[in-house]
């Protein structure tokens, strides 16, 4: 099967695909934000420059296209027919760099989720953010159970409250 298009219409058309800000990226953060999520997006500080990061509960977000970051046993990625090693090559080093970046986030001590576009099509859509969301509350819950000194040089003791009394 020969591609449709011409090289030059191609390119047109390949190069107006957005890496920021796709449909599926504004459906996940539209859903954190009405579920009292807060957070950053693209910090190019970190590895990958993740889509969503919740800094607080040191959770990063990555919204993935099935063709670019070569979603495997997915049904809508499927290599194009035409110049298929260039697009192989090109679909394998991201997913390599996809690897790479969310190991190194994890050794830095984040939580990395990825949630795929086709994950989100309709009928899998409500399922796929409600899981997410329950996996965010959980992270929510622990980091308020976890206790730290406010100040690291100082101990936290219990200290009796005074309608307690001590006991000699």
């Amino acid at each position: 099967m020969s591609d449709t298009m011409t090289p030059e219409q191609r390119h047109r058309c390949m190069s107006r695909i957005r890496s920021k800000n796709t449909k599926p990226e504004l459906i996940v953060r539209r859903w954190l934000w009405r579920q009292g999520f807060r957070y950053r997006l693209h910090v190019g500080a970190l590895p990958g420059s993740p889509d969503i990061v919740l800094r607080r509960l040191q959770v990063v977000i990555f919204v993935n296209g099935c063709f670019w970051h070569g979603h495997e046993r997915c049904a809508t990625f499927r290599l194009p027919a035409s110049n298929q090693e260039f697009w192989r090559q090109k679909i394998d080093n991201n997913r390599q760099r996809d690897a790479r970046n969310a190991a190194w986030l994890r050794r830095m001590g984040w939580h990395v989720f990825t949630v795929w576009e086709c994950q989100l099509t309709p009928a899998r859509r409500q399922r796929t953010l409600l899981g997410l969301s329950q996996r965010l509350s959980t992270l929510t819950l622990a980091a308020y159970h976890t206790v730290a000194a406010p100040y690291p040089d100082v101990e936290l003791t219990a200290t009796p409250l005074a309608a307690e009394g001590t006991r000699s």
